[in-house]
């Protein structure tokens, strides 16, 4: 029987996902790569990545929009802590104006990438996530600009006796719009931004809401408007007052982490005293002072004290307890004491997942991500015509994503000006040794000990979350060193 010949289109760029590092990478190969046939291969129906995936109540950055907007489109709304529908609204916007659009093909999801020496393209298994028809693309370069988790299904443990609960049972990355949640016992359980978020916002409506933690987070009250970029905007050039904003924020931004780093029991006792300030009498130590220092994980923004308002409300409280079992109606905590609820949010994270499970193979060799080397930040070792879009942890994710943008769009521009068709990132195990990715303890990262890259011991292969040393490693760093081999 004949095989099927499946039809293949060329572009000299792929990108993969749409989303906000999607959309960035577009505008930069469109303004300085303008020579190179790309398209943007997306597996939704839509722009925006997490912006459109995510619904739940409340929803928001917990990044400022200056830094976490675009340098090139700045940021206009009064409020620098936005909401996820307004964040939606504006990378649309910026898809529109700048005519990116146009270069994305929709219900597209990439299965598999194979890089060949001979062709020295990439061939790509793209499915149609509605009519499941499959097609073939191929690239000189692949872009993976698809984020570093799971879009399927968010992380959720092994609950004791789970399946006893009789009521509804929602994890915020699949939440129902029609959840009707007034007048209900709601409990969440979880500590991070997303409970953060959840809380006031669920607590409008339900009878009673608990956020539900095995251990506390720090926390950090900001006013959702940033009253020194509004101020600017009002007697400056919006491209200027934008960029002394952004500058204002991202050091801000490092002062603050390195501070946290060399004095940790001082900004502990900094950020607990705020706390303690906003709530009075309704403090209690035991949910808001963690075991770990600041910045060992993401610290939380709260904005407006929108949740410390709503915890002086009697319809919303904290419990710090860890579980012994789910009941019919409710959980029963080691302390003993009975929560009762109809609704019981799971925000316990998400599951790491590269490049939307795309399997990757080199010359017909399958390649194990753990097993190479971050290069920059952006390449990974031994893998040609690759770059990925990843964001930092400590600071707004589009920062990074933004530079290693620029970086890219520099070496392609040097791969033709000196006609080369291959660049690789060659890793030297003899002279560096291999280290953990991130110095980051989050719950995320450390369950994806064995899924994520290793970085090197010298640069570079260090893995910074440094915006300014980032910008010269990046942005005015010339493309060409002993580790980056061009043919």
């Amino acid at each position: 029987m004949k095989k099927e010949k499946v039809k293949s289109d060329f572009y000299e760029v792929v990108i993969v996902g749409a989303g906000l590092s999607g959309i960035g990478a577009a505008y930069h190969l469109k303004e300085t790569c303008s020579h190179l046939k790309f398209t943007i291969l997306e597996a939704r129906a839509s722009v925006g990545g997490t912006w459109d995936l995510f619904k739940y109540p409340g929803l928001r950055s917990d990044s400022d929009m200056y830094t976490f907007g675009y340098a090139f489109h700045p940021w206009k709304n009064p409020k620098a802590i936005a909401d996820g529908p307004s964040i939606l609204k504006y990378i649309n916007e910026t898809a529109d104006i700048f005519n990116i659009r146009e270069h994305i093909q929709f219900n597209k999801k990439v299965i598999s990438s194979s890089w060949s020496s001979s062709t020295k393209k990439w061939t790509i298994e793209v499915e149609c996530s509605t009519t499941h028809e499959k097609k073939i693309v191929q690239t000189n370069f692949l872009f993976m600009c698809s984020g570093y988790y799971n879009y399927e299904n968010g992380y959720e443990p092994e609950f004791p006796n789970f399946e006893a609960f009789k009521g509804i049972k929602i994890h915020p990355q699949k939440w129902d719009t029609n959840l009707d949640y007034k007048n209900k016992n709601v409990i969440i359980i979880g500590s991070g931004a997303t409970a953060i978020t959840l809380l006031p916002e669920l607590a409008k409506k339900a009878k009673e809401v608990t956020m539900l933690q095995r251990s506390p987070t720090y926390i950090m009250n900001l006013p959702s408007e940033d009253v020194v970029a509004n101020f600017l905007k009002k007697i400056l050039p919006a491209k200027l007052a934008h960029k002394i904003s952004r500058w204002k924020n991202i050091l801000f931004s490092i002062g603050f982490y390195r501070a946290s780093r060399k004095w940790p029991k001082t900004v502990k006792n900094f950020l607990k005293k705020n706390i303690k300030k906003q709530l009075g009498g309704k403090y209690e130590d035991q949910h808001f002072n963690p075991k770990y220092k600041p910045w060992d994980q993401r610290l939380c923004l709260v904005p407006d004290n929108d949740l410390f308002k709503t915890l002086k409300d009697k319809k919303a409280k904290i419990v710090t307890d860890t579980i012994r079992s789910f009941t019919t109606d409710g959980i029963t905590l080691n302390s003993g004491e009975h929560l009762p609820a109809d609704i019981i949010i799971t925000a316990t994270g998400l599951k790491v997942q590269l490049f939307g499970g795309m399997k990757i193979t080199v010359d017909g060799t399958p390649i194990d991500i753990n097993t190479t080397h971050a290069y920059k930040g952006v390449m990974l070792s031994e893998i040609p015509n690759f770059a990925l879009a990843i964001g930092y942890t400590n600071a707004s994710w589009t920062l990074k994503c933004d530079l290693n943008c620029q970086f890219i769009a520099k070496v392609l521009n040097h791969m033709k000006q000196n006609n080369y068709s291959v660049c690789t990132p060659k890793f030297d195990p003899k002279k560096l040794r291999s280290e953990r990715l991130l110095d980051f303890d989050a719950g995320y990262i450390l369950r994806a000990s064995n899924v994520l890259p290793k970085q090197g011991s010298k640069t570079p292969w260090k893995v910074h979350q440094n915006y300014i040393k980032d910008l010269f490693s990046l942005k005015y760093s010339r493309v060409t060193d002993k580790y980056l081999e061009y043919q």
